[in-house]
């Protein structure tokens, strides 16, 4: 088990824009512990050029705050990921919860 915590964004209106700020990590005080596993990233060839992403699996209890827009702080490395796509909520049984990560700045 990893500790982590999640940062979920306040959403502003800037000009007609919206705009996603998230906490600080350190202003989050509730650390959740996830089965955390990148497999070394995923690649990409594009117009001939060689890409690495860093990208990763999570597997957690069921929360339902953690949704397509927030973030996860992995505790132990002060990495910020953000959460690619719906969380799956594994059979639908509201236990366990499934979804993609990729670093935040982290393609090559």
């Amino acid at each position: 088990t990893t500790a982590a915590k999640v940062l979920i964004p306040t959403s502003t209106r800037v000009k007609g824009a919206l705009k996603k700020t998230y906490p600080n990590p350190s202003d989050v005080n509730e650390i959740i512990f996830v089965s955390f596993r990148t497999f070394g990233g995923s690649e990409n060839m594009s117009n001939g050029v060689y890409m690495v992403f860093d990208t990763g699996t999570i597997d957690t209890w069921y929360r339902p705050d953690i949704t397509a827009d927030c973030r996860l702080y992995i505790c132990e490395t002060g990495e910020i990921y953000d959460v690619k796509g719906t969380p799956e909520n594994i059979d639908g049984r509201h236990q366990y919860l499934h979804f993609k990560v990729e670093k935040v700045g982290g393609t090559a």
